[in-house]
């Protein structure tokens, strides 16, 4: 047998960690040298040439009034290049540093334009995914569905707008809220600490106990912990604000989701998946249930026992077999380096301890 003091030590909850020091200044030369492919002595020289050119930009909005046809940084020209649509401005362009660029159609027009077309959002094709200004073709673009652009064409003379400012250009992208919330994701508690969503409710999330308690905030997404049980059990739920959208999905952390139809009750030995904002997806078997937990803060009954790792940060997050949630995390022993022993808090009785409703596809 082993003391009770022995499984004490063993097992610590997977607590909230500290979120990330701010980044420093420095970071900011490394993040344009990776994303932009520039050397850091490249990055340097580019900062200083868009401050140049932002002070151009500035200065020419104002100086060419209606004639000003909208402005960009070109970066092989490492200036502002900027749009007239009298030629007589030009030499003005140039003395402010920028380059000159004559066009047809003036900003002011152009958003107009933009304009009328939001007048008419309620009309909006479901294949169009927006439009904006674009300086650098001197119109607004508009962006549909491959195969709708005859759609989109409709809507925008449909909508009285100058057709000839408006390009139509057929794209894969589809926009999406980034304030969706979605199992295994981190969120912020109080000061900074963090902890991971395990499931979205009719209303928010389900989540550790141990994360925060009653009250406490959150952000990213915001919300307040409206319920928060530890120890003895640990879970909690945080009631999210209106303009966070809670999603039946769970990050597995290897560029997509997985979806959540149900909340079955998966048997010993069956294969579990955990997906937590510190180590990401990590999967192993159940291997025991009604498990009780002596952690340092206290005792907690009847969570589920696996053998999938998980590290402080993954606290709260979802356990799902298959498509169906089973749990959120509590606490371990190791890492997901060396391995080690983690255990579950079971959805159902959350869901049924504050009569939430799990969202499912």
């Amino acid at each position: 047998m082993f003391a009770a003091g022995t499984i004490a030590a063993l097992t610590v909850p997977a607590t909230a960690t500290p979120a990330p020091a701010p980044a420093k200044a420095a970071t900011l030369l490394e993040a344009m040298q990776r994303d932009l492919g520039l050397t850091a002595e490249q990055a340097t020289e580019r900062l200083a040439d868009e401050a140049v050119a932002n002070r151009a930009d500035q200065q020419l909005r104002t100086t060419l009034g209606n004639a000003f046809g909208g402005s960009h940084y070109d970066a092989a020209l490492g200036k502002l290049v900027v749009g007239v649509t009298d030629a007589n401005l030009v030499d003005e362009v140039r003395a402010a540093g920028a380059e000159a660029k004559v066009v047809d159609t003036g900003l002011d027009q152009l958003n107009g334009v933009a304009d009328g077309l939001n007048a008419h959002v309620a009309a909006i094709p479901q294949s169009v995914s927006g439009w904006y200004v674009d300086s650098t073709s001197n119109s607004v673009v508009l962006t549909t569905a491959p195969g709708t652009a005859g759609a989109a064409a409709d809507f925008v003379r449909a909508a009285g707008v100058n057709t000839a400012d408006v390009q139509v250009v057929e794209s894969a992208e589809q926009p999406r809220t980034y304030a969706d919330v979605i199992g295994g994701n981190a969120y912020y508690i109080g000061s900074g600490s963090r902890c991971s969503i395990g499931f979205s409710v009719q209303g928010g999330f389900v989540t550790a106990g141990h994360c925060g308690n009653q009250g406490d905030t959150t952000s990213q997404p915001t919300g307040t912990f409206a319920g928060s049980s530890f120890p003895g059990n640990d879970y909690g739920w945080v009631e999210v604000g209106s303009g966070e959208t809670p999603q039946p999905l769970v990050n597995d952390y290897q560029g997509g989701t997985v979806g959540v139809a149900g909340s079955t009750e998966s048997a010993e030995g069956a294969s579990i998946c955990r997906s937590g904002s510190t180590t990401g997806w990590h999967c192993g078997t159940v291997e025991a249930k009604n498990q009780t937990v002596s952690y340092p803060q206290g005792t907690v009954q009847g969570l589920t026992r696996t053998n999938v790792c998980a590290e402080p940060g993954d606290s709260g997050g979802s356990w799902l077999s298959g498509d169906q949630a089973q749990g959120v995390t509590s606490g371990g022993s190791g890492d997901c380096s060396s391995g080690g022993t983690t255990y579950f808090q079971p959805v159902n009785e959350i869901l049924q301890a504050y009569g939430l409703t799990l969202l499912t596809q």
